[in-house]
C-alpha cells in the first residue's frame, strides 16, 4: 500500500469538524470515521468526564474524538516518535494539549506498570497488523491485563479488521458489532455484586 496523505474529521463535539492531517501506510490505516462514529455512538454516556486511553494511538483520531466529547482527559500511547510528535502537533493546533498527554512508549511495558485510576475508564486498542502477525500472544496478554486491572464499569473496546483471531480474546461478554470489513469488540467490567450485562 502506498502512503496516501489524508485528512480526518473529528465528528462530533466541542472539536467538531476539526481535521487531522495525516499520511495512511501499510502499518497505519486509521479507525474509518463511520466505524468511530459507531464506537462513540455506543459508548455515549460513559465518555464525558472520564479518561480515554488511546493504546496504539496511531494518528491519535480516537482520543481526540474523546476530548472532543468531553473526555476529563486523553492518554495517548504511540511508540513512534513522528507520529507521537503529529499528535501532539494536533493538540497545539486545537488548543486542548492541557487535555491530552502523549507517551511515546511500547504499550506492553507500559500496562505492566500502569497504576489505574479508582473510577473508570475507557480504554481503546486497535493493534497494527504487525503486532497481530508476530505479537499476538504478547497482544492477548495484554488485553487481558488492562481488563484485569481497570475499575469496574470501565470499557475496553478491540478494533479488528476482517480475519481478526477474535476467539483468542479473553473470555469475556464481549459486544461485537461489525461495519464493512472492520469489527468491534466491547467489554465493560461488571459493577462487583451485579449480573454482567450483554452490551453497554
Amino acid at each position: 500500500m502506498e502512503p496516501i496523505r489524508t485528512q480526518l474529521r473529528i465528528v462530533a463535539g466541542r472539536l467538531r469538524g476539526r481535521r487531522l492531517d495525516c499520511v495512511v501506510h501499510e502499518d497505519l490505516r486509521p479507525t474509518p470515521q463511520m466505524v468511530r462514529e459507531a464506537l462513540f455512538s455506543i459508548l455515549g454516556n460513559a465518555v464525558p468526564d472520564r479518561p480515554f486511553i488511546d493504546v496504539f494511538a496511531g494518528t491519535g483520531a480516537n482520543g481526540l474524538e474523546a476530548i472532543s466529547r468531553g473526555a476529563s482527559e486523553a492518554l495517548f500511547l504511540e511508540r513512534d516518535t513522528r507520529l507521537a510528535a503529529d499528535i501532539e502537533k494536533h493538540l497545539k493546533k486545537f488548543e486542548v494539549l492541557p487535555l491530552g498527554k502523549v507517551i511515546k512508549t511500547d504499550v506492553y511495558r507500559w500496562a505492566e506498570r500502569w497504576i489505574p485510576p479508582a473510577t473508570p475508564v475507557n480504554i481503546f486498542l486497535s493493534p497494527p497488523f504487525a503486532d497481530l502477525e508476530k505479537r499476538l500472544d504478547e497482544f492477548v496478554e495484554l488485553t487481558r491485563l488492562l481488563m484485569e486491572k481497570v475499575p469496574p464499569d470501565s470499557t475496553v473496546t478491540v478494533q479488528g479488521e476482517s480475519g481478526f483471531p477474535e476467539d483468542r480474546l479473553p473470555a469475556a461478554e464481549w459486544d461485537s458489532r461489525k461495519y464493512g470489513r472492520n469489527m468491534l469488540y466491547i467489554w465493560v467490567r461488571p459493577l462487583e455484586n451485579s449480573v454482567p450485562s450483554e452490551s453497554i
